[in-house]
């Protein structure tokens, strides 16, 4: 996994930061949003990819 292509996931609601996944740049140019599941708030919430 190259390290260009790594972004963070952030949590909507805590405001955490839980996750760490692999994109492709030249085929998404917008922000990654997925519903994963937030140990912190302990449900599944949306999270939102950061720099």
């Amino acid at each position: 996994m190259a390290r260009e292509n790594l972004a963070k996931m952030k949590c909507e609601t805590c405001k955490t930061t839980n996750y760490f996944t692999s994109r492709n740049k030249k085929k998404l140019k917008e922000k990654l949003e997925m519903k994963k599941h937030c140990p912190k708030c302990k449900t599944h919430t949306s999270h939102k990819e950061v720099k």
